[in-house]
């Protein structure tokens, strides 16, 4: 059997401990709650989600509730940052586009229309990033936040699409559906309560 020559750092107490191996892991008195990282991780994770901990320590893989969510000021930059690279994509695409043509009347047709593709592009786009591998568009990504159900499980597609469409629900009257996260534990937005959703960040200790 090949000797496993990862280092993982064990909370103890409070307090970040090792680096230990993992055979030295079984002498440690770990539960399957017990915050661990390796290298290459950006958080700790708990003991029983490690697959290698299960086989060495006998925990099974428990599935709990996220606990951690992202703040509306996260989730206002992740939204910004994902319309300036569309909005910045359809400038490229407009401004290629100008350069073949000369009907001016034609230039400004073609520019209300894609004004009006925006938010199409956006919408598509957050559900299918949404409902990705990687569970969040570009902005999320860069803030280290995704979207998830309600036991922190990837969405399928058409639950993506619900949330995304939904948002026009959370803009009327006022952004009330957006300010809605201030009255929610779970900091959700009316568009992510309609369809059973939740935005987290990583944990941190």
């Amino acid at each position: 059997m090949e000797q496993n020559h990862t280092e993982y750092t064990v909370v103890i107490n409070g307090k970040p401990e090792g680096p230990y191996l993992l055979e030295q892991l079984e002498k440690l008195q770990i539960t399957s709650g017990t915050f661990i990282r390796k290298p290459g991780m950006d958080d700790y994770k708990e003991a029983h989600e490690f697959p290698e901990l299960r086989a060495l320590l006998g925990f099974t893989y428990q599935q709990t509730a996220p606990q951690y969510f992202a703040a509306f000021d996260q989730r206002l930059l992740a939204w910004a940052i994902d319309y300036f690279f569309i909005v910045l994509g359809f400038a490229v695409f407009l401004f290629v586009a100008f350069l073949f043509m000369n009907d001016k009347e034609g230039m400004i047709f073609l520019g209300m229309v894609s004004a009006f593709f925006i938010p199409a592009v956006k919408l598509l786009y957050g559900s299918f990033a949404e409902s990705s591998i990687n569970q969040g568009t570009i902005g999320k990504r860069l803030l280290n936040i995704k979207v998830t159900d309600l036991m922190g499980n990837r969405l399928s597609f058409p639950v993506a699409l619900l949330r995304n469409i939904s948002k026009v629900i959370s803009t009327a009257p006022f952004f009330f559906g957006y300010l809605y996260s201030f009255l929610n534990k779970k900091q959700q937005c009316f568009h992510d309560v309609l369809s059973n959703t939740l935005v987290i960040k990583d944990r941190l200790i």
